[in-house]
Parts: structure tokens; sequence; C-alpha cells
């Protein structure tokens, strides 16, 4: 039987409000300096992943509840959660990457943009269950996993990109304490998550990673990211 309570289903939505209000915030600054196609993948994969999030805490709430166990509020998590992070860290890839490119150009072109060099610039949410949770498609867990690493590593790598660029070392640092506690929380969800030991160690990881990332976001903000 699985130990989930009420306190616990309401405490695993608070990364997910983290993550989205500090992808929510770069997007913002961001709004002018993205493409079409990446900023659909950076705002689509950051609402993916805070979407399984919230279905994985309103899980654990149905269950707590007596509501019933929608097992497949559950599967989807680790699925959506990878996918979601590699489309959101690609896009933000992309964006960095022409403003970079953008930059650059202005420099050695003669360009009257005297401006800062800077550039453009998430889990998501709660832990993710067992192996045997990740059986809706034939897709291998270490994939998956590889998927989620790859997207999360180039979402905050661009992000320290922009820190560096912006001479915010506060914030470069949040995103890599973000990055390590995510991978920590990842670690986590591989064992036993029936026990409500593991899943509140879990979710704290997972909140302060969050939190951390969403700090990270603020100072970027604040250091004018919708100027550059």
């Amino acid at each position: 039987m699985k130990e989930y309570s009420i306190p616990m289903a309401v405490f695993d939505l608070l990364p997910v409000v983290f993550f989205i209000a500090g992808t929510m915030t770069i997007a913002g600054d961001m709004k002018q300096k993205m493409t079409l196609p990446s900023r659909i993948l950076f705002v689509g994969g950051s609402w993916i992943v805070g979407a399984a999030g919230l279905l994985k805490a309103l899980y654990k709430l149905a269950y707590s509840t007596g509501l019933g166990d929608p097992a497949w509020m559950s599967r989807q998590f680790f699925y959506n959660q990878a996918f979601g992070f590699l489309l959101a860290g690609v896009g933000l890839t992309l964006a960095v990457t022409r403003l970079d490119s953008r930059a650059g150009g202005s420099t050695g072109g003669g360009s009257d943009s005297g401006g800062s060099g800077s550039d453009s610039d998430g889990v998501g949410s709660g832990s993710s269950g067992s192996g045997k949770l990740y059986s809706i498609v034939p897709i291998p867990v270490m994939a998956l996993v590889g998927i989620m690493v790859a997207g999360l590593a180039a979402l905050d790598a661009s992000l320290c990109f922009l820190a560096a660029k912006l001479k915010k070392r506060s914030a470069l640092v949040l995103f890599i304490v973000s990055f390590f506690l995510c991978l920590g929380m990842g670690y986590l969800s591989s064992k036993n998550f029936e026990k409500a030991s593991m899943n509140w160690i879990a979710e704290g990881v997972n909140a302060v990673g969050q939190l951390a990332f969403l700090a990270g976001c603020e100072i970027l903000h604040e250091a004018g990211l919708d100027k550059l």
C-alpha cells in the first residue's frame, strides 16, 4: 500500500509552481528575442513538465483521499517530464545560440548596438515512482533518463550562459545547484516510493531545487534580461 497523504500531495505542487513561475519569467523577458519555433519549444516543453507534475500531485491527492487509484496519472509523469525537459532545453538553447551569433555579428560588423554583452534566455515536480510505472510504451527507462538529463542540462546550461553574460554569479550558482538537486531527485525516484519517508525526502529535494531555479530566473529578470 502506498503511504501517500493529503499534505504530501499539496506539498508536491510547490515544485510545479516554482518551475512554471521561473520558466514563464524567462519566456516573458525573451518574448521579443525568440523565434516562433524556439518559443513554442521552450514554452510548450515547460508546460508539459508542469502538467506532468500537476497530474502526479493530483494522483497522490486522489489516492490519499480514497477517490481512487488512477494509475495513468502516475505513469505519465516520467515520460512527459523527460520529453518536456528536452523540448524546453532545445528551445532555450536555440534562442541563446541565435542571440549569441547576433551579438558576435554586431560587434564585428560595426553596428551601433553598444549593448552590455549578454544573451537570452525546471523537476518539474514531485517523484516519479518505481520502475514498474514506466510501462506505458516500450521505451527503455535509461533512454528516458538520458532524454531528461539532456534536456535539463541544455536548459540549465543556457541559463548559466545568460547569468555569465549578465555577470550574475549568484544566478549561475543557483542554476548549477538546481541541476544537481534535480539529478538527486531522479536518483531518489528509483527507490521505493511506496514509503512515505522516501516521498518526503524526494519532494523536499525537488522543492529546494526548483526554488533555486526560480530564484535564479528572478535574478536574471531583475538584472535586465528583457533589455538584452
